[in-house]
């Protein structure tokens, strides 16, 4: 059976605004294995290994080592499927505002506030950054407090500064919202999460968060810049992809398992979200399988 995405609590330890991990094999029955998102900003660095990146309704394999950026709450698997001899991921997550509302919005802080933002779509690096950053973010993992912060911020700057990468979600699908009342989104989110595949009455989800209708859609059209319509038909296309890249299941039968109830509709939506149809989608991950 297919996961739908888990919203996933991060916790960084007692006296740190940072979490920084380090799996030196692939880890199972865990949170970071599976279709998940968080409010956090997710950056990954695995020196040796493979494995497939699925990232909103971007999937593709990697053979030896990956550095990603992922946004905030972009829904994306683990990364590792297998860890070769001496590999390690390192996984670093922190709030897009862990160091202050406006700390990013100052003039000399320009450049990481505009890579944050391109983020939004993940982002992957090719070696010649690799080669530089990659050894920073596993030295993270030593150190704590002030350190860790200064380094952190300084591989952000060398990730805002090169040049060498490619978004890898461009034209996809991500929980994209403001950092106030997170609160508030998160339990949307989590509702969207849990019922999508049914449909959502407006009235039932203001209801949710405590607010007339007319006002959930202006709160929710101002948090995240789209409907709370046109979110859950992204949302249902993006859990659609997941199940075409792994599940055997029709089309048609995808369709109606993604809470969609128009097979017609649901082939406009995706081919507009995607930029192909539901069948060439299929058609490439299966070619891009056999490749990996």
């Amino acid at each position: 059976m297919i996961k739908k995405p888990t919203f996933e609590k991060i916790s960084p330890n007692f006296g740190s605004s940072v979490l920084v991990m380090q799996h030196t094999k692939k880890i199972k029955n865990k949170n970071s294995a599976f279709w998940h998102f968080h409010p956090e900003i997710e950056l990954v660095y695995v020196d040796k290994g493979k494995g497939k990146r699925h990232i909103g309704n971007h999937l593709s394999y990697f053979n030896n080592s990956q550095l990603i950026l992922i946004g905030s709450n972009l829904p994306h698997n683990g990364f590792a499927d297998r860890l070769t001899t001496r590999g390690t991921e390192t996984i670093v997550q922190f709030k897009p505002d862990f160091l202050g509302e406006n700390f990013f919005k100052i003039p000399e802080m320009n450049a990481i506030d505009l890579l944050l933002e391109k983020a939004k779509k993940g982002l992957l690096y090719r070696p010649e950054t690799k080669e530089i950053v990659g050894p920073k973010i596993q030295h993270l993992i030593d150190l704590k407090g002030f350190e860790r912060i200064s380094l952190l911020l300084e591989i952000l700057n060398d990730l805002a500064k090169a040049e060498d990468y490619t978004l890898l979600n461009v034209d996809g699908f991500s929980f994209e919202t403001e950092a106030q009342d997170s609160a508030k989104i998160d339990m949307i989110f989590k509702h969207i999460n849990t019922n999508f595949q049914r449909p959502i009455p407006l009235d039932e989800i203001a209801d949710k968060v405590s607010m007339t209708v007319p006002a959930f859609c202006r709160y929710f059209k101002k948090a995240t810049g789209k409907t709370f319509t046109k979110l859950v038909n992204e949302y249902r296309v993006v859990h659609a992809t997941k199940l075409l890249s792994e599940s055997q299941s029709s089309i048609t039968d995808i369709c109606f398992e993604c809470g969609f109830n128009n097979f017609s509709h649901f082939n406009k939506l995706f081919n507009e979200i995607t930029g192909k149809s539901a069948s060439k989608y299929r058609s490439e991950i299966k070619h891009l399988i056999k490749q990996g």
